[in-house]
Parts: structure tokens; sequence; C-alpha cells
């Protein structure tokens, strides 16, 4: 790879020859399957990303240019430009490099992202701020993979051909998918205007008519471009972006270096004069390797496999995933109960949700990336009687919020929130943790907030939530494999506010350990550690972030020596934080030790590993209640005082 190997960052690409591109493309491509296909990430969407890549920092002074990619799940053709070739084989492991745009990474990287449609309000910004410090250079926003169906990125086209932004430069990277294909009406109409067999043949006949009338010695001047102009925007999308104000290019080959070369020439000589540009450049997702081409959904985000073989077929599992125990107990509920419809946001697969679009397409609606729309939508199906549930990810909600507040909660309508990747989610890093879920639902008024132990459980608490009609509802589960327990076969209602007993070692013990979700397990983990050290013991599984079981608490307050909560979301204004405010409101005086993620965004790497940084693998968390037991002193006035309220009774499960 004679080229790559002279590339140590984008001034020695702008070195070679427009000729040398061509094999820089495919040496950069080359390079991400080969490293892709040893350590996993995101595949198709980056082999389709090559030649913008190579195009934008060839032409464009990068970094005093800013090249801002959207979500940036396709911008590893990027990473190996701006001198991070020799870190791309750790991309997304454990202390390696982020899988992401990430500012603390390069300078190469103005933005970092990993939600979609970010893009082109970034860019305003920057290029305005550009503007303002009186510097000439661009602002240039790459967005793509489906971030156009989200409503950010039409807020800021809208404002920025207001300003307007001369010097904001947006390529659409159009490859007619996002993770699944492209949803709505503005897809359909791009996809229809550019592949419709009528816009080439105009475009001929335009040709040949101007050829004509040239031949004849008609004196074209500027009618020939007027007319091509005219024509063009007629036919394609290029008249809804220039009635946004934009200057439309395209549509263009995306895998035409110099097609690609030529316009964005054009637009820096242009000197940011009649901007804001959009350039619509047609790229296929997946392009140069076949099976990738083929098959780009399943060849979006890939484990480690062999290049020659692609992707074999999935072997019959041991344990099946969380998203396939969701989906399968909604179809069973939905063929019993018509009122149930599914509603995701450009995540059916990554939900399950595909599943159940099998069964019930028309009761499955995939709304683009545009989770505050599909919450509002899901409100409105609420209020015509029907039981909506919102599969949306846990950190994907979060674009929500406001909805969920003024739309759904304050009107106390039952929409059900079915938040997938709950807790830490590994090598997808920061941006993706589903951290805050517990914490952010927890403080708004009507809510009710669930997590499952296990499988089995999370059957139970998705037919309680559809059976739920005072309010919303919600209920988080994690990534990956499930537990493994046994499956009831009648799904039954768990009672809203309850927790459940699952051990005790006897009537009254030195550590009550109350887990939530997949801090049960932990907790369980942790209790087996102490009760080798001679403690004793009791596991409770909390269930309820919102509301919480008081009653529980105050019994076990009175026969504890301490209790701990152990969460896998953040500690700030979670389960524990709750249980912290009610011991503070009643006045209970028996230790509390409140365990969850810190008050950090936790990178990438192997879950096992981000447990362990967080102090949630079983070791540190045993230490840690052991280290809070031997600081707590029982004076004999606080004996004295909880002393009444112990009880020698039989503990009895709840």
């Amino acid at each position: 790879m004679a080229l790559l190997d002279g590339i140590q960052s984008p001034a020695d690409l702008r070195k070679l020859a427009p000729a040398d591109l061509h094999q820089v493309a495919a040496e950069l491509r080359h390079e991400i399957l080969s490293v892709v296909a040893q350590k996993g990430g995101h595949l198709a969407s980056n082999l389709g990303s090559v030649e913008l890549a190579v195009a934008l920092h060839y032409v464009f002074d990068t970094p005093d240019d800013k090249l801002i990619w959207d979500v940036g799940h396709q911008a590893y053709a990027h990473k190996l430009l701006t001198g991070r070739r020799a870190q791309f084989p750790s991309i997304r492991q454990t202390g390696g490099i982020s899988g992401f745009t990430a500012r603390g990474e390069s300078e190469y990287d103005p933005f970092g992202a990993g939600h979609a449609s970010t893009s082109i309000s970034a860019a305003l910004g920057i290029a305005q701020g550009l503007r303002h410090k009186g510097s000439k250079h661009l602002a240039v926003a790459v967005i793509g993979d489906g971030s156009l169906t989200g409503g950010l990125a039409f807020e800021a086209l809208n404002n920025a051909g207001h300003i307007p932004a001369r010097n904001l430069v947006v390529i659409l990277n159009d490859n007619n998918m996002s993770i699944d294909p492209n949803v709505g009406a503005l897809n359909s109409f791009v996809n229809h205007a550019v592949t419709h067999p009528g816009y080439n043949r105009v475009r001929k006949e335009v040709r040949s008519l101007l050829g004509t009338l040239s031949h004849l010695g008609v004196p074209l001047s500027g009618l020939a471009s007027k007319l091509r102009t005219s024509v063009k925007n007629f036919l394609t999308p290029g008249m809804l972006f220039e009635c946004f104000g934009f200057r439309y290019f395209g549509p263009l080959n995306g895998h035409d270096t110099d097609d690609l070369l030529e316009t964005l020439r054009f637009i820096k000589a242009d000197g940011a004069q009649s901007g804001p540009y959009l350039v619509h450049a047609l790229t296929v997702k997946g392009k140069g390797y076949a099976q990738a081409e083929a098959l780009p959904l399943p060849y979006h985000g890939v484990t480690p496999f062999n290049i020659e073989t692609g992707i074999q077929p999935p072997t019959a599992k041991k344990k099946p995933n969380y998203q396939d125990v969701f989906a399968e107990t909604l179809i069973r509920l939905a063929k019993s109960d018509p009122r149930v419809v599914a509603v995701t946001a450009a995540m059916p697969s990554g939900t399950g949700l595909n599943l159940f679009q099998k069964e019930f397409p028309e009761r499955c609606y995939d709304v683009g990336i545009a989770e505050a729309h599909a919450v509002l939508f899901c409100a409105g199906l609420a209020t015509e009687g029907f039981r909506p549930v919102a599969a949306i990810y846990s950190t994907f909600l979060q674009r929500a919020y406001d909805q969920i507040i003024h739309d759904v909660a304050l009107q106390k309508l039952p929409v059900i929130f079915a938040m997938d990747r709950g807790g830490l989610v590994g090598a997808d890093g920061a941006t993706h943790q589903g951290a805050f879920d517990l914490s952010y639902l927890r403080a708004i008024p009507n809510m009710v907030v669930m997590a499952p132990k296990d499988e089995n459980e999370l059957r139970h608490m998705i037919f309680t939530s559809v059976q739920y009609t005072d309010g919303p509802i919600a209920f988080r589960y994690p990534r990956g494999e499930v537990v493994g327990v046994p499956l009831d076969e009648q799904l039954r209602l768990i009672p809203i506010g309850r927790s459940e007993l699952l051990s005790a070692d006897a009537p009254e013990v030195d550590v009550a350990l109350f887990g939530i979700g997949y801090g049960v397990q932990l907790a369980a983990q942790t209790q087996a550690v102490l009760q080798s050290k001679g403690l004793r013991t009791a596991l409770i599984n909390a269930r309820f972030a919102k509301p919480i079981d008081a009653t529980a608490l105050k019994n076990w307050a009175s026969k504890a020596r301490l209790i701990v909560t152990i969460e896998e979301n953040t500690v700030q204004g979670g389960f524990g934080s709750a249980v912290s405010e009610l011991f503070t409101k009643e006045g209970w005086t028996t230790p509390l030790l409140t365990l969850g993620l810190p008050d950090v965004f936790i990178d990438h790497g192997s879950p096992q590993y981000q447990r362990e940084l967080a102090g949630l693998d079983p070791a540190s968390l045993s230490q840690r209640v052991l280290d809070r037991m031997s600081s707590a002193v029982e004076t004999p006035a606080y004996l004295a005082s909880r002393a009444p309220t112990l009880s020698s009774e039989p503990v009895s499960l709840q």
C-alpha cells in the first residue's frame, strides 16, 4: 500500500496527483475491510464514504476548513487520512480510538457525534463562528445514512438558508439507507427523482437540443447553463434544497473522484460568495465488497468475520437476546389485543421490531430517525384508545425528553416506552451508554419506571405495561444475551411499585442488597462474596425505580445494619437516589450505600472492562460494602432507637 504508507495527514494527500486518488481510495477500502473483519465495527457505511473522504480532504484545507461527519460511523476513511492509521486496529477496543468522531481524539474532529442528524446544525454554528472571527474558511457537514430523516437536519437547513450561511457546505451522502432501509416521503421523492429513467433521458435530450442549436449557429450565451439548471431543478431534489436557500450541485456519482473534485473545487473557488451549498452525492453502502453491497443491513455493524466467506448465517444460539424476547412477547400480545401498535425510530432490526413488522405490517411504524416525532405519534395513537409501544434505545430516547414530559406525561397518556440498551453497551461507547434513563424518567410526574432482573420478568413487565392505563409506563432492558432462566407459560401482572424478595439468610441481616434491572445480577454476585466473608445478607429485586417499594425498604431498614442499592444507571437521580430521598423524608437513620455508574461518561471497551472501570464488578462492589460496614459506627443510642422495630418473625416472600 505504497500511497497510503506516505499519508500521515491530509497535507500529504494533497501532494498527490488527482490520478493517484483512485488508488488511495482502493487502499483505504482494503484497510477498512481488513481491520473491521478482524475487530468488528461499522463496515458498509464506511465502505460507501471512502471517495467522499478522499475528495473532501484533498480539496479543502482541513483542519482549518472544518469537516463534520454526521453520526461518525461513516468516518473511518477520514480517521485513516488524519494521522490515526497506526491506531486504527484499536478502533472500538478497550483503550483504543473511538468508532465515532471525537473532539479529544484529533484536531481533524471539530465536532463529535454518535447520534444522527446533528452535523448541519453543528456545522452552521461553526460556520458562523468562523465568520465572526473574520476567517475565510468553510464548515463542511457530511450527512447521510438516513440522517436527513431527522427533524434537526431540517431545522438547520431552514436556519442556514435564512442567515444565509455563505461559508457552509452540506454533503448529502445519499445511499438510500440508514441501518435499515430509509423510510419517509422525502426519501421516496429523492430516490424516485434520481433513479427515474426519465431524468437521464431528458438530460440527454436537452444536451442534444443544445448541440443542435449551437451547430445551427444559434447564439446560446448563458441560455445553455440556465436550461440545464432548470431541467435539473425540476426533475431532481434540487428544487427542494433551492427553496431552503441552498445552491444545489448534483446528483453526483459519489464514487467518481474526478466528478467530486470538480464540484468541490468550484465551491472552494467561489470563496463562500453564493453559499450555502449542498452537494448531492449518490453512493452505494458497502461499496467495493460484494457481500456488503448485496446485504448492507447485516454488514452495517459487524462482529469479526472471514472476508472470503463473509458473515455466516447465525447458528442456533444457546440463549436469545433480550431484543428477541421483547419482540416475541409483543407479537404474542398483539395477536390477542388489536390495540397493540409498535413504533420505532429507524431501528426495526436493532429493537427486534422487524419480527413484529412481518407479523403485523399495518401495526408497525418506522418513523425514521425522528425520536421526538415517534413519541408524539404514540401520544396521538394513545388518545384513540391504542396501546402504542415506542421501542427506542435508551440513549436515543433522550432526544424526545420534552415530548415525554409535555405531550405524554402531562396528559397522562398510556404510552409504553420499551427502552433497549439500558445500561452499559460496550464498543459503541459514551454516546450510546444507556446510563441515564432511570434518572431522567423518574423525575417526571405520572410516570412508572421498571427494569426486569431477567428475560422472564421482562415478559411479565411487557404484559403489565399493555394492561396499565393510568398513564405512561416505561421499562428498560440490557443489550445482548438473556440470563437463561425458564419462561413461565402464562403472563401475569406485576403489582405496580412492589419489589420481590429473592433470598434472606436470616430475619435480621448485616446487609440488605436492593438491585434493579441488571443490578440484580450484580447484587447476587456481590451477595455471594459477602456471604463468603460470613455476613448475613438479603437480596431484593426492586423492579421499580418509580414508584419505589417504601414498605419493603422500611422493613429492611429496621432489620439490616446496612442498606445497599445497585444499578447500572448513573447514581445521580437514579434508583439509589430515590431510596436516599425516601430515607431523608422518613427520617430513617439506617446507613445507606448507593452504588451505580459514576458521574463521568464511560468510554468504549468491553462490558467487563467498563464495569470494572465503573466499580460495578463483584470484587469492587463487595469491597465498597465491606469498607462501608467497617466505617459505620453503631452507637448505643442508635441501636436503642432501632431496637423496638426489630422483628423475629420469619421472612416471607413478597
